[in-house]
Parts: structure tokens; C-alpha cells; sequence
């Protein structure tokens, strides 16, 4: 890592940081409807995740606006997406949890817990067949370990030694219920050591979800098999919008904000790579910027037309580059 990737990956963190809050407001607004999941809390692990894996196809659950944005996909498009907007990346279609841009090869957004495993595992299985160098990361909560479809892929990707990183976030909380209720031990990588190498991070850390995300990235493109990272993360917010956080002490809350990874960051950018408070300041100033961009133009954005609902129902064949 260097300065100037550290400065982009602090602008992602900040921008993603003020798009959720703008998000939440207009939500309360009615502004956006459906289900709305935040990512407050946990900008280290969606940021320093997606830029280490910078080649390359994502899957990932509903909690995926910043690492969306961290992809490369616009804030506006996002935004507007959340709106209902034609302007939206799945043109108003998709909303908040299917955000999916074949562009970027980032194939977010499966509102399916752990949905998104078997798909990775296809994905895969393809890139391995076609002898490509790139690989492929698939991002779940710790709540998607104890389903059926984890298991089973975790099994495949084993047996056929896949390019395929399995990124746990483990926030400790499945909706609204602590991992250690449903499961026998607090650490899910212990699930995936009979099958492939596994690694644990602070997710809070943005640098060293990026270091151990770079790493497990040359493990599974090198053609030992497939790698499980487990990062250790905290989401401020409660499971959507809708949820109150209320089975969450104000002890544990407070814990959780004293690890704040935008904070450490920030002390990272002076300490470390000697970023001048002009220069934080700056940053942050563009990013509040680009998310107050963002939601103008989703309101200025038009509706979906009526007939837009019987367009995309069938797969149209077309060229399709892989990078």
C-alpha cells in the first residue's frame, strides 16, 4: 500500500460513511422504499476488502452499497438505484439489495442469505475451466455459516481446488441474534479448516483486511485451492433500518464505536503517511460532496416507465469480455 491508495481507500470509507446516512434520512424521508441494510460500522472491511481484490468477480449479501461503490460503480447510479430511478444501476429495478453491475463483475446484492455461495462457486469453477488467471471472492455475514449452501460449497471449491475466497464478515449478529446462540464457538473459520486454509483479521482495520484479503487473493489464483478469511467487524446500525438494535446493551455499543475504523484510519493517514489536516480535509469534503451529488440526482432522476416491467425477462445473448 502507499499514500496515494491510502488517501482513496480514507475518500471510500468517508463516502461510504456519509452515502448510508443519506440513505437512512431518506428513507425516513419515503423517499426509498423496501429494505435498506447500512453499513455504518464496518466501511474498513468493504473498502480494504473490494481494493485488495481489484481483479476478478465479487458476490456479495444485501449489505453492499460501499463495497459496491469501492468496485467502481457510481454513487449517483447507486443512489438513484435505492430511489427507484431508471438512472439506478439495475434501472430502478433492483433496489437496495440487488445492486449488480457485469461491468465491473461485481454481482452483489443476493437477498438469499448465503444465496450467493453456490453462484461463487459456478463462477469459479468457470474461471479454473477457462484457465484464467483471475479469481473470485464471495463476501457473507457469519449468520449465511450455518446454512446448508455453506457447507456444500465449501465442500466443492475444496475437492476441485477453485480460485475462490470465502470472506466471512462476521459482525457477530445474524438479524437480530448473536452468532454464539446458533453456533458452538465464536470463531466460523474453525467451520472451514477441514476444508481449505483460513485466516483471521480485525475488520476494523482497514489496512489489514487489505494486506490479508491481498495475500488470500495470491493463495487462490496461485492454484492451491480456495481460501476462507474471517474478519471480525461491528455495525452500528441495527440489521435494516426497520430494526431498532434494541437486543444490543449501550456497553457493547460503546465498545464497538471506541474501535472505529474511520477514526483509526484517520490517525493512520497522519502518523503513517503524513497527511497534512488540509489534505484529510480535503478528502472529506469531496466525499460529502459526491453523496450530496448523489441524492440530486436520484431526485432528479425520472420514474421507471410502466413498460420497463416487461423488459430484461428473458437473457439476451451478447459478447461479453472477461477481466
Amino acid at each position: 500500500m502507499n499514500k496515494l491508495l491510502a488517501e482513496e481507500m480514507y475518500y471510500l470509507m468517508v463516502l461510504g460513511r456519509a452515502f448510508e446516512y443519506a440513505a437512512k434520512e431518506n428513507y425516513m424521508q419515503g423517499n426509498i422504499s423496501g429494505f435498506l441494510h447500512l453499513d455504518i460500522g464496518q466501511e474498513a472491511l468493504s473498502v480494504g476488502a473490494v481494493k485488495a481484490f481489484e481483479k476478478g468477480d465479487i458476490f456479495s449479501g444485501y449489505r453492499e452499497h460501499i463495497m459496491a461503490m469501492s468496485r467502481g460503480l457510481e454513487p449517483k447510479a447507486v443512489m438513484a438505484e435505492l430511489f427507484g430511478k431508471v438512472t439506478g444501476v439495475s434501472g430502478g429495478k433492483g433496489g437496495s439489495m440487488h445492486l449488480f453491475e457485469p461491468a465491473h463483475f461485481f454481482y452483489g446484492g443476493d437477498a438469499i442469505v448465503g444465496g450467493q455461495l453456490p453462484n461463487a462457486v459456478g463462477c469459479a469453477y468457470a474461471r479454473a475451466f477457462l484457465e484464467q488467471d483471475e479469481g473470485v471472492m464471495a463476501i457473507f455475514g457469519d449468520g449465511a455459516t450455518n446454512g446448508g449452501a455453506f457447507f456444500e460449497s465449501l465442500n466443492i471449491a475444496a475437492t476441485h481446488k477453485l480460485p475462490l475466497l470465502f470472506l466471512c464478515e462476521n459482525n457477530e449478529y445474524a438479524i437480530g441474534t448473536n452468532i454464539q446462540r446458533t453456533a458452538p464457538f465464536r470463531e466460523q473459520a474453525k467451520k472451514a479448516e477441514p476444508y481449505m486454509m483460513t485466516y483471521t483479521v480485525d475488520g476494523m482495520d482497514v489496512e489489514a483486511v487489505y494486506e490479508v484479503v491481498s495475500e488470500a487473493k495470491k493463495q487462490i489464483e496461485s492454484g492451491h485451492g480456495p481460501v476462507f478469511v474471517e474478519a471480525f467487524t461491528c455495525r452500528y446500525e441495527g440489521h435494516s433500518v426497520s430494526d431498532a438494535n434494541s437486543y444490543r446493551s449501550a456497553q457493547e455499543m460503546a465498545h464497538c464505536k471506541a474501535r472505529d475504523p474511520i477514526q483509526k484510519f484517520k490517525k493512520a493517514l497522519h502518523e503513517k503517511w503524513l497527511c497534512t489536516n488540509e489534505e484529510i480535509q480535503n478528502i472529506e469534503k469531496k466525499a460529502h460532496e459526491e453523496v450530496e451529488d448523489a441524492v440530486k440526482y436520484a431526485e432528479e432522476s425520472p420514474e421507471p416507465e410502466a413498460d420497463a416491467l416487461f423488459e430484461h425477462l428473458f437473457y439476451e445473448e451478447r459478447e461479453n469480455v472477461v477481466s
